[in-house]
């Protein structure tokens, strides 16, 4: 399966308006992705820390696994 590229700052954006989708995230933001190191193929990012807002800290977190799930699958971070 081929996943499309996006610079950081674009997949950011995409992340974070997926997170702020999901139940009880409305608040909650994401300041950037990160790179994961030795990965080739595949989801090659991670959301290393969420700013939670009003949002409950088990909403935010289910929702982070369903959007890095999600996206992983369509998406891959390309260097800037």
């Amino acid at each position: 399966m081929t996943t499309i590229g996006k610079r950081q700052a674009e997949l950011t954006q995409l992340v974070e308006e997926a997170l702020r989708a999901q139940p009880g995230c409305e608040t909650a933001r994401v300041p950037a992705v990160h790179e994961l190191p030795h990965v080739r193929e595949g989801r090659n990012w991670e959301i290393p820390q969420v700013i939670l807002g009003d949002s409950l800290i088990s909403d935010v977190d289910r929702a982070v696994m369903a959007v890095q799930r999600r996206l992983g699958r369509a998406f891959h971070l390309i260097a800037d």
